[in-house]
């Protein structure tokens, strides 16, 4: 469940540097009551963007498989041993 807190509390930043430790979800701070900021520990940041570039690299590889951009593996190797002359 997602942490939110409001921006006064970063004032104790040893306090919310273990609470972006404790958990590997970012945590929401707020002013006024409404969104302002988010975050996290590099951790969780870095898992964060390995998960983003991995939905990139499915979603290319999955509009190469519509536009029928793919070949079937054994026909390719047998291409490549050919023009190599493996």
């Amino acid at each position: 469940m997602p942490q939110i807190i409001p921006i006064r509390e970063l004032k104790n930043t040893a306090l919310i540097s273990d609470k972006c430790h404790a958990s590997d979800e970012p945590i929401y701070i707020t002013k006024n009551g409404y969104g302002d900021m988010v975050i996290m520990s590099m951790k969780t940041y870095e898992e964060k963007l390995q998960n983003v570039d991995i939905y990139d690299t499915l979603a290319l590889s999955e509009n190469e498989i519509k536009e029928s951009k793919i070949e079937d593996a054994e026909q390719f190797l047998r291409k490549l041993r050919n023009e190599y002359e493996i």
